[in-house]
């Protein structure tokens, strides 16, 4: 086994290998095996703020990967999901929404928006309803677009094959996958951009500054991940026992809770667990109340 490598599924690493403006021919490249946008498009490539405009208090803050700019204005945002979150298609068309919205200013035409296309990586399966690692999603009915402006493609490295399809994309989701530089093999030769991407990689993953933000930013995603998913059980399980205080048969519960019957029989047999239940609920109102305080505290500042 070869020596391990810093995970490029991690955002932070793969913002240092895509999202800096020295590397703008490797995100160039990776741009062209996804989408299908005009060449001259590709002239003139900018990376910029990755922070989503707050409009007002009760606004959320959004942070890209990376966002980019064409020649035309067009946007770019490209995200690396490691870890499948609650809600996570809702938060992506939010998103998008936002780089619409955050384009017109006071007295600004509709006319003036640019397109906006977003660019979803994970590390798991998204659709499941499809077996293509590559989805593409517009507004289409049939052979007829309503608009172009919006777009999101999906890419799902779990559904990579292991054998070479011969795109550019597939050798672009191959890298985003290897852990160690045996596994990097033929994607060193690949291509000049794909070369240029191995050794930024293997330089990082050198660098004993770079692994200890890596390894601490880990932590904390692992944290937050366990807090969202502890206040997404504790707020089911809340709207389920006051479900069963109530006369409604348990065959809508699935319906009303807007889960499907393997996660409610999930749920139920939980919720049965008095001790888990406890350590559960201490831990959701923990995370209630701070997430209250912050709210407070955003108010006042």
């Amino acid at each position: 086994m070869g020596r391990s490598l810093l995970p490029v599924t991690s955002d932070f690493v793969f913002k240092l290998i895509f999202g800096d403006q020295r590397n703008v021919d490797i995100l160039e490249d990776f741009l062209k095996s996804v989408l299908d946008i005009p060449k001259h498009e590709y002239e003139r490539i900018t990376i910029v703020d990755p922070h989503l405009k707050k409009e007002s208090q009760d606004d959320k803050y959004g942070i890209v990967d990376v966002k980019v700019h064409t020649k035309d204005g067009s946007i770019i945002h490209v995200e690396m999901q490691a870890e499948e979150i609650p809600e996570f298609e809702q938060r992506s068309l939010y998103f998008i929404s936002k780089m619409i919205t955050e384009q017109l200013s006071s007295g600004k035409s509709h006319a003036n928006i640019k397109r906006v296309i977003s660019i979803i990586i994970t590390n798991y399966a998204l659709i499941p309803e499809s077996g293509s690692y590559h989805n593409q999603f517009r507004f289409r009915s049939g052979n007829i677009e309503f608009t172009d402006l919006m777009e999101i493609n999906t890419l799902e490295l779990s559904k990579l094959p292991p054998i070479t399809d011969t795109s550019d994309l597939w050798y672009w989701m191959q890298f985003m996958k290897v852990k160690d530089e045996e596994e990097l093999g033929m994607l060193e030769e690949y291509k000049p951009a794909m070369s240029k991407a191995v050794a930024v990689l293997k330089e990082l993953s050198e660098e004993e500054r770079t692994r200890m933000i890596q390894e601490s930013q880990e932590i904390a995603r692992r944290d937050e991940y366990s807090r969202m998913n502890v206040i997404y059980m504790g707020g089911k399980i809340e709207i389920l026992r006051n479900l069963q205080s109530s006369n409604i048969p348990v065959e809508m519960y699935p319906e009303l809770m807007a889960v499907s019957s393997e996660e409610m029989d999930k749920l139920i047999a939980y919720s049965n667990d008095e001790k888990r239940m406890e350590k559960l609920f201490r831990m959701y109102r923990r995370f209630l109340d701070d997430e209250a305080f912050e709210t407070r505290r955003g108010l006042k500042n």
